[in-house]
């Protein structure tokens, strides 16, 4: 019979790869909750209308990547191809907002999307990201840019850049839409087919196509900043001041967008130049009218998002990790040997040792030589003559010395909370 594969897309995560995950979600968690930022866990899958009103039916998130499925009750799901969209809905049904003042939230879990698999690129893919709702003020975007430069910085990354935009208000994006469209419709044969179709539907989607020829066409292009109002110029000039004021350089890239159609005033990205093609790793910005459009109070926000599995590509390249290691190897023989080599196994646990328990049934030879092969520093021999005898036979796996102890002496010979050497 043929063995089952993983889907295309999909990715097993091994345990000698789970420790840089465990390692990331640690040193996020550490730093979030330092500035007062609790975990949210919200659901893998919502109603479709979720992310087709809160993400936008232009996008290509929407029209071309998300799994939707109709369900037994006869109603459109969608498995999350984003978290912020959840988190605002689960804000508002919960009435997060009743306390008054902000709330700060993070959370870390799968998103899917159907796109073509590729490093750093799944349709199954892991995020760590935080929503800050119920500020307008130009420090609450600094204040999440700056949380995830700490981050990344805390992980040990480097070449990293900041890229800065602002997208402005709805009607700075009317105005500015405009400009660009009749900018682009002299070039309309020229660009690449998603960019022929976005004129019409989302022409600021072109400013971000990977399509070479595009691209060069869009350098010419009129630039947002130029079509920002009063309050949306002073807004960004003073994220940019504060940046400044904390030593976080940036660089301003006026065709930075964002592919998601909720964002407002500061979008920004955080790339990496070890990365190729999919440099980003942190990306985010304001959403200033989402809550208002899920149905909620108008509530101003910003947030951003980081991709696990793109940094966890660069964690293998600078930091090599390995899973704890077994400080005590237990092997066994005999009926009563193995339970009482069970009863050891556990006191040496609860004392703060990692044991590892032979329970193969195998002779003395070839469990000593899987006792190598685990790590173990120290390997102890139970058989059926120490049971009698009440001892343990204890051997240094880097020596080969072995020594007889009773089990009373055992646990403090070691030394209790781990091996001491």
């Amino acid at each position: 019979m043929e063995a089952i594969q993983a889907i295309r897309g999909t990715k097993d995560i091994l345990p000698e790869e789970v420790v840089y995950w465990q390692y990331v979600e640690k040193v996020a968690a550490e730093i979030l909750e330092k500035a007062a930022y609790r975990e949210i866990r919200t659901p893998i899958f919502e109603y479709t209308h979720l992310f087709e009103r809160g993400i936008g039916e232009t996008t290509d998130v929407v029209g071309k990547e998300m799994y939707t499925f109709i369900d037994k009750g006869n109603r459109s799901i969608t498995l999350r191809p984003e978290g912020t969209a959840g988190v605002v809905r689960a804000y508002i049904q919960n009435k997060l907002y009743a306390s008054g003042g902000v709330e700060r939230l993070w959370y870390c879990g799968a998103m899917f999307r159907y796109e073509r698999p590729q490093a750093g690129r799944q349709r199954q893919f892991h995020q760590i990201g935080l929503e800050l709702l119920g500020s307008d003020s130009p420090r609450a975007d600094v204040e999440v840019i700056t949380l995830a430069t700490e981050i990344l910085k805390a992980l040990g990354l480097e070449s990293l850049s900041l890229q800065l935009n602002s997208v402005g208000s709805v009607e700075d994006r009317q105005r500015y839409r405009q400009a660009l469209v009749d900018y682009l419709t002299p070039y309309k044969g020229d660009l690449d087919k998603d960019s022929q179709e976005r004129l019409t539907r989302n022409p600021l989607r072109i400013l971000d196509s990977k399509d070479s020829k595009t691209q060069e066409i869009v350098k010419g292009a009129p630039s947002i900043l130029d079509y920002l109002s009063v309050d949306s110029r002073r807004h960004f000039d003073t994220v940019c001041s504060l940046l400044t004021d904390l030593g976080i350089a940036y660089q301003l890239n006026p065709h930075l967008v964002r592919g998601l159609d909720y964002y407002t005033h500061t979008a920004f990205e955080i790339q990496s130049a070890d990365l190729g093609a999919q440099a980003t790793v942190c990306g985010g910005g304001r959403y200033d009218g989402l809550v208002s459009q899920l149905g909620g109070n108008d509530t101003p926000a910003v947030g951003w998002a980081m991709g696990m599995e793109r940094l966890i590509l660069l964690l293998q390249n600078i930091r090599p990790m390995t899973p704890p290691g077994v400080d005590i190897y237990i092997a066994s023989r005999g009926e009563k040997a193995e339970r009482q080599a069970l009863i050891v196994a556990q006191h040496l646990r609860q004392a703060g040792f990692r044991v590892e328990l032979d329970l193969s049934g195998s002779n003395f030879a070839k469990q000593l030589k899987r006792a190598s092969k685990s790590g173990a520093k120290r390997c102890l021999i139970i058989g059926d003559e120490e049971v009698e005898n009440n001892t343990i036979q204890l051997k240094d796996l880097t020596t080969g010395q072995q020594q007889t102890l009773s089990q009373s002496q055992l646990i403090g010979f070691l030394g209790g909370g781990g091996i001491r050497d």
